[in-house]
């Protein structure tokens, strides 16, 4: 059974620097594509930055030249740097992967979610 785990969330002041880890346990034999989202009260859920396997990276214009997503070398654990944080970015941020089980066909795994608040 594939989990994801986020850690890294919490409290900062606005211009503030977060680095959001998403770990991947379980049995995985591929990977499409890793992001984060996030929900925040009032609003839908948005992508807000994602990488495919083969490193094309997406992000969502807020947060374009702040936020950066990677990869870990074993590729099990992606990490989201958040800089120069503005209040708007108050958020649960979910991780989700997109992974290729034993069977060939290919699924979508969450986290749990992770708090993150800017404070103004």
């Amino acid at each position: 059974q594939v989990q994801l785990v986020e850690s890294g969330g919490g409290l900062v002041q606005a211009g503030g620097s977060l680095r959001l880890s998403c770990a991947a346990s379980g049995t995985i034999f591929g990977r499409n594509s890793m992001g984060w989202y996030r929900l925040a009260p009032g609003k839908q859920r948005e992508l807000v930055a994602a990488i495919t396997s083969g490193g094309s990276l997406n992000y969502a214009d807020s947060v374009k030249g702040r936020f950066s997503i990677s990869v870990g070398n074993a590729g099990n654990t992606m990490y989201l740097q958040m800089n120069s944080l503005k209040p708007e970015d108050t958020a649960v941020y979910y991780c989700n992967a997109n992974f290729i089980n034993p069977f060939g066909t290919s699924r979508d795994y969450w986290g749990q979610g992770t708090q993150v608040t800017v404070s103004s």
